[in-house]
């Protein structure tokens, strides 16, 4: 009996086992054949629509808690500690009094500038204690000084009635032509002259050269009359008084030079035996006759000048006797002022309101600087980014805060300031982004840890897709979209996805910026068109339930 023989035996006396063995080998076929030949039944797709709204692009980063000002409050003076207001932990208000110091010579100080004061105030009373009558003074002297700019502008129009006719008479002697139509009255006198008196043209020229300095300072001094008034400021009518007194000397020098020079003519004609010209005689008779108008114009306009200077003199010595107690009582008062800050030093106080993280000292310690630690209740985040990340940065942006601490606190802020210089660690530049808080929340401690998302870039009603959903192959991104009546199919589904009756069809697209959950899509894309984000293998599913149904079981065997 061959091998096959006796196993048909065995099976024929044991048609039991036999049949067990067939249905198993049965059974396992027919469920690799569902997962070799029907898996594509099986795949299950997880959708969703795209869909319009706000893309918010964030930096995440993560740091810690410190208060917005830590300052160590020191002492400006040295000496010993009398007196302690706060201890650690306390809150005080700004210029609260931490520490006082030992101060008895700062307060003397104060004492004896008080003392200053009060000499400087009572001397400054005596001087201007009459002050009725340095008021009047004032008064009669202003008042005096008034009168004696009227008195000046009438010297000034005296003048000024005399000036047009001898300067007339200066140039009828000086420039006209009476003897010779060819040539001045003052070349005429010293050709006449010249044989007899060599140095005669010297003398021409000097009258010549008076006479011009007479006539130049005349016509601007005319014009300036012309313009002012009474009723000028006193400093233009001061400076006519001044210009018109110069313009009388020039003219007086001018009306001198030319009767000395006609008086030569004469006197030397005579001493040749030659008969002078009889027009000589009248022209020195006018010359001569304005003499003495010129002398009383200059001594009236003289005299306004010194009226004018002794009535501002008078003034100035009031005023610098007045000014200069003043200015002692000024002092006085800064030295006060300056014995008053320096004795405040000695009284510790603090800068701003805040927490006393520390006090340093106690009653009757030496004290030479620091007295306490103080920090402010508002608090900061400090958070630590890249160079990269933070070239993305700037001040104002918003800020959503979580603390590993607090886990249920979350908080928004913004960031106050971001650094300008990096530190470099292990080859990696970092910088330090100052983050203030919107609200302050007493849970949050310095120190703690804190992690934040900045917000750097919000764009409002883009298109936007899960980020699962896009994918990219040879440079160019893509989607899986849902068509036909498998879309509503699709948009009724849950989690765990849905089998497609046709599969998926790709649409190339083009993305803009992307965040954590989403991407913009700039083209390819309409709102509600579905799309593909999580495909579900039939592997998967298999597995599983083969695992639910915890393997095969044959009937009548445990």
């Amino acid at each position: 009996m061959n091998f096959f023989s006796r196993i048909l035996n065995v099976a024929i006396r044991h048609k039991m086992i036999a049949f067990l063995i067939v249905a198993a080998i049965l059974t396992g076929g027919y469920y690799g054949y569902r997962v070799i030949f029907n898996s594509g039944e099986s795949v299950r797709y997880v959708t969703a629509a795209a869909e319009k709204g706000t893309q918010i692009v964030s930096i995440s980063g993560s740091g810690q808690v410190s208060a917005m000002q830590q300052v160590d409050v020191k002492s400006k003076v040295a000496g010993d500690v009398t007196y302690v207001n706060v201890k650690a932990g306390q809150y005080i208000p700004a210029g609260a009094l931490l520490a006082q110091l030992y101060a008895r010579d700062a307060q003397k100080a104060v004492r004896d500038a008080e003392t200053n004061l009060e000499t400087a105030q009572l001397n400054y009373d005596q001087i201007t204690g009459s002050i009725a009558g340095i008021r009047g003074d004032k008064e009669k002297d202003s008042e005096s000084l008034a009168k004696a700019y009227d008195d000046g502008f009438n010297a000034v129009s005296n003048a000024f009635a005399d000036l047009p006719n001898i300067m007339t008479g200066l140039n009828t002697v000086v420039i006209n032509r009476d003897f010779d139509q060819g040539q001045w009255n003052l070349d005429y006198y010293t050709d006449a002259v010249r044989p007899y008196y060599e140095d005669i043209s010297v003398v021409r020229d000097e009258t010549y050269a008076k006479y011009k300095a007479a006539r130049a300072a005349y016509d601007k001094n005319l014009i300036d009359y012309k313009t002012a008034s009474r009723f000028s400021s006193m400093a233009e009518i001061e400076a006519l008084i001044n210009q018109t007194y110069e313009t009388s000397r020039l003219v007086s020098e001018a009306i001198k030079s030319a009767s000395n020079f006609v008086q030569i003519y004469k006197d030397k004609m005579t001493e040749a035996n030659r008969q002078p010209k009889a027009l000589a005689d009248t022209h020195l008779s006018s010359i001569n006759s304005f003499v003495s108008k010129a002398n009383s114009s200059i001594q009236s306009l003289y005299s306004a000048k010194n009226a004018i200077l002794s009535g501002k003199e008078s003034l100035v010595s009031v005023e610098f006797d007045v000014r200069s107690a003043k200015i002692q009582l000024d002092k006085a008062k800064d030295s006060l002022l300056d014995a008053q800050e320096k004795l405040a030093e000695y009284y510790v106080r603090a800068p701003f309101g805040g927490v006393v993280a520390k006090m340093n000292v106690k009653v009757g310690d030496s004290l030479v600087s620091t007295v306490a630690t103080m920090i402010t209740k508002q608090k900061i985040a400090e958070i630590s980014l890249n160079e990269i990340d933070v070239a993305k940065v700037k001040t104002g942006q918003k800020v959503t805060l979580t603390f590993d601490a607090v886990s249920d606190l979350t908080i928004t802020g913004q960031v106050a300031e971001v650094g300008a210089v990096g530190a470099v660690s292990q080859g990696v530049v970092t910088y330090i982004v100052k983050i203030a808080f919107d609200t302050q929340d007493d849970r949050i401690k310095p120190g703690m840890s804190v992690s934040a998302a900045i917000i750097t870039e919000a764009k409002p009603n883009v298109l936007l897709v899960p980020n699962s959903a896009v994918k990219s192959q040879g440079g160019t991104s893509y989607v899986e979209i849902v068509d036909g009546d498998d879309k509503s199919l699709a948009l009724t589904a849950n989690v765990s996805g849905t089998i497609l009756n046709n599969s998926p069809r790709r649409q190339q697209i083009e993305i803009g910026t992307a965040s954590d959950e989403f991407t913009e899509i700039t083209s390819g894309l309409n709102e509600g068109d579905v799309i593909v984000t999580r495909t579900i293998q039939p592997t998967a599913q298999t597995a599983q339930t083969q695992q639910q149904s915890g393997g095969l079981r044959i009937p009548g065997m445990r």
